[in-house]
Order: C-alpha cells, then structure tokens, then sequence
C-alpha cells in the first residue's frame, strides 16, 4: 500500500477515535513504572506506557510490545478481560501509537514477561507509518534528515547519544570535583572572532546596528577571565565553523576548552591523559575501548613524541632542513601534498605532516613543538624560538585538539597578529583577526597560562566505536531539503 493510502488509513482511525469522544492527544500520562522496573515486578500491578512495536491480533487475544527509553514488554489484550467495547477499540491502534495501561505482570507458557491487560487509553495517534527498515538505507543522508526516525528504528543510536551525555558529565566531574575548576559562560556572538584560525558565521544586530559572529572560538574570552583573577575555567559549549563538511568535520560542534594559570603544555598533557582515563574509566569500565577494529589503551602514560621525529620518521626528511618556502615548496610536491598561495613554510610542513603522518598514530599520543608561524597564540621556546610550547592529542589517527602555553607578552601578541594581516590580504580566508581589546586585557598582566581545546564530538566518536561524527551529533547540519510544492 502507498505511503498515502497509509496515511489515510490512519487518519480514518484518528475521527474514529474523536467520534467515539476520546482525546487522541492527551495532555498527561498516568504512568507510574518504567518498563524496566515494571519487568521486575512479578505478580504485582503496573503502569506502563509507551511506543506501540507490534500488534498481533489473534481472534479474542491480542499480543503487543510496547517500548520507552528503559525498555520494551509485552502486553496481553484479552477480549474477555476488558470492560465494555474496549477489546474493539483495539482496531483503531497501529504501529507506532503511544499508548498506556496496566495490569498484572505474569509469564506466559513461552516463558515471556507480559503485562495481562485490564484496561488502556492511548496517549498519541501517528498519522505516518514507521518504516519496515531503516538502518541499511543506502541514502544515508535520509537517516540523519529524519534522526526521530533513525533514533526510533535503532536502540543503538539512543545508546549512542546516552553515552555522550555521560561522557560530558565525567568530564565535568572531573574538572570540577578532581582538579577544581569553575565552568563558565562566554558570548556566542562575538564582536572579533578569534582564538584560531577558521572562517567565521556572519551576522548582524538590529538595535546595535552592528555586525557580530558565531565564535569560532571560546579561547579569548577564557583568557580575559585569567586575567580578571580566576586560576582554573572551563566551558563546553558549541562553536561554528564556515567550512567544509566530511565524517570529521561538522560547522556546529562541541568544544572542551580550558585555561589554567602558572601552568604550562607539559602540565596539560599530564591533564588530558589523566582526564581521558578518568572518562574511559567511569563511563566504559575499562581503558580499553575498539575503534574500528583498533584497540585503543587510554590508560597512562601516553605516547609523547616531537613533530621533528615523526617527521623525519614518516617522511625520511628532517624538518629542520626545509629552512624556506622554496624548499617547503618542493618537498610537498614530491610527497603530492596541496600547498596554496599564502601559505609559510611551517604552514607547508604542518600539512605534510596531517596528510603524511598522522594516520599512523594509533594508541593515544601526545606530538608537541610545532612550527611558530602556525600558532600565534602559542608561547614561543626560549630555546628555539621557531616552535611554540604546543601539542596536539591524536587517538586512532585522528587529531582531537590543538592545546598550548598561552603567549601573555601582549607586544609578541601583536606582531604575531600582523603577521597574520599579511596573510589575510595574501588570500588566506581563515588569518586570525588583531583583536585591540584582547591586547589592551594583556596589558593588565596575565600569569604564564596554559590551556587545552579537544573537540567533545571526536571525543565521543572514538570512545563510541562510531565512524563519523555525524552519528554522535544528535542532529547534524544537512542541505535543506528541497520540497515539491502540491
């Protein structure tokens, strides 16, 4: 039968229902167990309600499961046990109606936990069949268009999505209760996007009459709050992007962001490393966790191992040797890597490195010291000015956050950002913008800083064996949806 004819089935019970003077959409449930408690009370009466799975009918009896978030049981309808014309009211249900009732819950000869029925109301009438699969659909894009659906068809999704929430409460519960820091809020519309390199959402205030952007970045403000006096912050929240969008890559996602005062990168890495165990730990029960076939060891201490000797390593080349942009030039065209017009050499190299090495770095590990140029917030070494004081955590190949000593020297600061300038006009869309009031903060003085950046998504897309992150966002940006008009 069509999708419209279905439709109009279900409409056709929907005026039955009305006609017979029962509300079809409820405003309240009397529920009072859960299906998961309610399958451990045997011989007593229960409550339940829920997503009706299937209804099979058998002459005077009729079988159904019902599913909530905890559960699914099945129901036992008999003709003979409901009042009046109950039994046949039976025939305006389908797949996918909610609906509640009680009873006793006993076992059947098939040794099935059941709820024997003694009487019901239903709570919601769907008006669109739910699809007999759902999951293989080759359109893959349909499913995170219509994610009700996908989370309805598949447990696992909602499993999936019940793991993100308890990974985000460890973190927190980490930082708060294990290292204590204060979480906090900072502006989602920013005056001066900054805080990395990235093209920016654009938009504008009426009463202002002013232009504003979706942060790219929380990092600034985190700081400004160092300077304000605070030791310890955090926030996670969401950041947006104006850029590509692949299985890594989403322009809405979820940031961790850290800043602690008197501390340092090395100090951040003993943090991450502590802070992914502790999560490993208290969601999963081990620090052992499968990635696609991988087995990945969250347990301490992790891999730490410079850019200089992966580098050399994966490349057969010494980073220190490509000395220029001619030089940088050419070994990335030996290696077949992209290199666009306004790029520096350390710009060159850091690509070579993400197209070239990462994906061998399996088991959790920490690659510090990058090129300078790439990171004008980072704080310089003293002992080679040419690298900053960073590293970037990678897991299962995949690169989860850019982390750094915090540059605080505010003139140091502001030729990096002119730096930056030059590289805007030489077609680099995504140059950090010199932002005056940020500087003007540094001038009041800001302690040696440290903080760290994972992204919550990727996070979350590793620890739950899950290959994009498309499947750990509940519901990830899409095109919009062309309709044909009737």
């Amino acid at each position: 039968m069509a999708l419209e004819d279905l439709q109009k089935e279900r409409i056709k019970k929907l005026k039955n229902i009305q006609r017979l003077g029962i509300n079809p959409f409820p405003s309240k449930s009397s529920r009072r167990h859960e299906i998961s408690i309610a399958r451990k009370m045997m011989g007593k009466k229960v409550w339940v309600a829920g997503r009706i799975r299937s209804l099979r009918p058998h002459g005077k009896i009729t079988f159904a499961d019902i599913e909530d978030q905890t559960g699914k049981i099945q129901l036992l309808f008999r003709q003979d046990s409901l009042k009046g014309e109950k039994y046949d009211f039976l025939q305006n249900l389908d797949l996918g109606d909610f609906i509640e009732c009680g009873g006793e819950v006993i076992k059947t000869q098939a040794r099935e936990i059941t709820v024997e029925i003694g009487d019901f109301s239903i709570l919601a009438k769907t008006l669109r069949p739910l699809p007999s699969s759902w999951y293989g659909l080759k359109d893959v894009e349909e499913r995170y268009r219509r994610r009700y659906v996908d989370m309805i068809m598949n447990p696992e999704i909602r499993e999936i999505l019940e793991k993100r929430s308890q990974i985000i409460a460890a973190i927190r519960d980490f930082l708060i209760n294990k290292r204590g820091y204060i979480e906090v809020e900072s502006p989602v519309l920013q005056p001066i996007y900054g805080g990395t390199r990235a093209r920016p959402f654009k938009t504008y205030h009426n009463s202002l009459d002013t232009n504003f952007y979706l942060r790219i970045s929380n990092e600034l403000y985190l700081k400004r709050l160092i300077v304000g006096g605070f030791e310890k912050v955090f926030e996670i929240g969401h950041t947006f992007r104006n850029e590509g969008m692949d299985r890594m890559h989403n322009p809405e996602f979820t940031m961790l962001e850290t800043m602690e005062a008197y501390a340092d990168y090395n100090d951040n890495m003993n943090l991450v490393e502590e802070m992914f165990e502790y999560v490993a730990r208290s969601v999963f029960k081990t620090t052992k966790l499968s990635y696609q076939g991988k087995m990945i060891d969250y347990k301490r201490p992790w891999i730490r191992a410079s850019l200089v000797e992966l580098f050399k390593k994966h490349t057969g080349v010494h980073l220190h040797e490509i000395d220029t942009l001619e030089k940088a030039t050419k070994l990335a065209k030996k290696l077949g890597v992209e290199v666009k017009d306004y790029m520096t050499d350390g710009e060159i190299l850091l690509e070579i490195f993400e197209k070239k090495c990462t994906d061998q770095l399996i088991q959790p590990t920490f690659v510090y010291n990058y090129p300078a140029d790439f990171y004008p917030l980072a704080k310089r070494k003293e002992d080679n000015p040419k690298l900053v004081e960073s590293f970037d955590i990678y897991v299962a190949g995949i690169e989860m956050g850019t982390n750094y000593s915090e540059q605080n020297d505010p003139q140091e600061l502001r030729k990096a950002w002119l730096a930056e300038k030059k590289k805007a006009k030489a077609g680099n869309l995504e140059a950090q913008k010199l932002d005056e009031d940020f500087l003007q903060a540094l001038e009041y003085g800001m302690p040696p800083t440290s903080g760290i950046g994972p992204g919550i998504d990727r996070w979350i897309m590793v620890m739950t064996d899950s290959p994009t992150i498309y499947d750990v966002i509940p519901f990830p940006m899409l095109r919009p949806e062309k309709r044909i008009k009737k």
